[in-house]
């Protein structure tokens, strides 16, 4: 039994043959055994050495000692030793003062499970003066799974907040774009002007080729400016979702020419698009968006590597066409593949883990998937994006129509 100084004997009734038989527990005694071993936070008792004299079972549960082991030993075994070794010191202290520091008051304390784990705990400490001496009463509630509670939410509120931030910059982009085709286009307009009136001066007297030259590089430029403008306002737009069949590989092209705006020196984007793939029948922006957010991870990746080169590739398969990222990076570590497309679960500092989980949805919604070969071992990670046949998308699509749903809705409330 865990409750030590419960226990006890008394004189056996006049006639009875042993001095030393147990007489059985009272109500009462039972009842507060009941109420220790059923109580959700541990319970531990000790004298004023620090002995343990009752040890309840949630505090095996909490702390991995059985109650066997641990009535009689010093309650400096379940402290980590920076608090162990001042322990003593504190009870004999209050003892000879009478000075009150945590009893009657409670406060968090750092505990020590028997593997070694740090434990949080809420303790608070009674008192009680027993024939058997001064003792005291500790009630310990695991404080992990408020703290993880705490930060989660913590998190989530930061999240929200730079979601908010990244929705004001989403509108601010979209106008910037606009603002800025205007000038591209008249720049454009101007740069022909002079082409034209260059040429016309040619007629009479010869124009220097070079001149020529670097107004048709100026204007070629102008308008890859304006179209690079045109693309992010049609993939930062608000709209519904519509499919319609396109080429998958110009869909790639024109995705990894928006990703690598801005890409660090260095950087290789290697192009291994197959030939004579199938048209596809998809919402052209989402998957351009599944494109670009698995592209920027694997830039975000091969940072500080020795190489950096990403290969994008596309192939034919049995069921539709296949797109694959690989990164030259280290491979994603073990522990955090599991949460990989769970939402607000990313480990870089500036994201807020919601692209993978954001680009599996589209890919589902189009009957297809997304999945990841993590490499390690001198090999990077390798994400996969699948999309069916024509007729295989069409049937999904028609299916979610049916369900009250149309196309990938389903994903708009990310």
């Amino acid at each position: 039994m865990s409750m030590k100084p419960f226990e006890r004997t008394e004189a056996p009734p006049s006639g009875s043959g042993s001095t030393n038989q147990r007489t059985a527990p009272t109500i009462s005694d039972a009842q507060l055994a009941s109420v220790l071993d059923t109580a959700a936070d541990g319970i531990i008792i000790i004298d004023e050495r620090g002995i343990v004299l009752t040890y309840n079972k949630a505090c095996e549960r909490l702390f991995g000692y059985t109650a066997v082991e641990m009535l009689g030993r010093n309650v400096q075994t379940l402290m980590p030793n920076e608090y162990s070794r001042a322990h003593d010191r504190y009870v004999a202290n209050y003892v000879e003062t009478g000075q009150r520091k945590i009893i009657g008051i409670g406060r968090e304390v750092l505990a020590q499970h028997r593997d070694g784990t740090i434990i949080p705990v809420h303790l608070s400490v009674g008192e009680a003066v027993t024939s058997a001496g001064r003792q005291f009463i500790g009630i310990l509630r695991d404080l992990r799974a408020r703290n993880e509670s705490d930060e989660r939410l913590n998190q989530l509120q930061a999240n929200l907040v730079r979601m908010a931030r990244v929705s004001a910059i989403d509108e601010m982009g979209a106008a910037l774009a606009h603002e800025l085709n205007q000038p591209l286009t008249a720049l454009m307009l101007y740069l022909q002007a002079v082409e034209r009136a260059c040429a016309k001066q040619g007629a009479t007297g010869p124009m220097p080729t070079q001149v020529l030259g670097i107004l048709e590089k100026a204007v070629h430029e102008a308008e890859r400016a304006g179209s690079i403008i045109q693309r992010m306002r049609q993939f930062i737009e608000k709209r519904d979702p519509v499919r319609r069949m396109v080429e998958f590989n110009p869909l790639v092209e024109d995705a990894l020419e928006l990703t690598i705006l801005g890409s660090a020196p260095g950087t290789r984007i290697v192009r291994e698009l197959a030939p004579g793939l199938p048209a596809v029948l998809v919402d052209p922006v989402q998957i351009q968006q599944v494109v670009v957010n698995l592209v920027r991870n694997a830039l975000e990746a091969i940072k500080g590597c020795e190489a950096q080169i990403v290969r994008v590739s596309t192939r034919r398969t049995d069921t539709g066409v296949a797109m694959s990222v690989l990164d030259s990076g280290p491979g994603i570590r073990p522990e955090e593949v599991g949460d990989l497309f769970r939402a607000f679960s990313s480990s870089k500092s500036q994201g807020l883990g919601l692209g993978l989980a954001i680009s599996r949805t589209i890919a589902q919604t189009h009957g297809g998937e997304l999945t990841v070969e993590p490499g390690g071992h001198g090999r990077g990670a390798c994400f996969t994006l699948q999309l069916p046949m024509p007729e295989a998308a069409a049937a999904v699509s028609l299916a979610e129509t049916k369900d009250g749903h149309h196309g990938s809705e389903r994903h708009r409330g990310w």
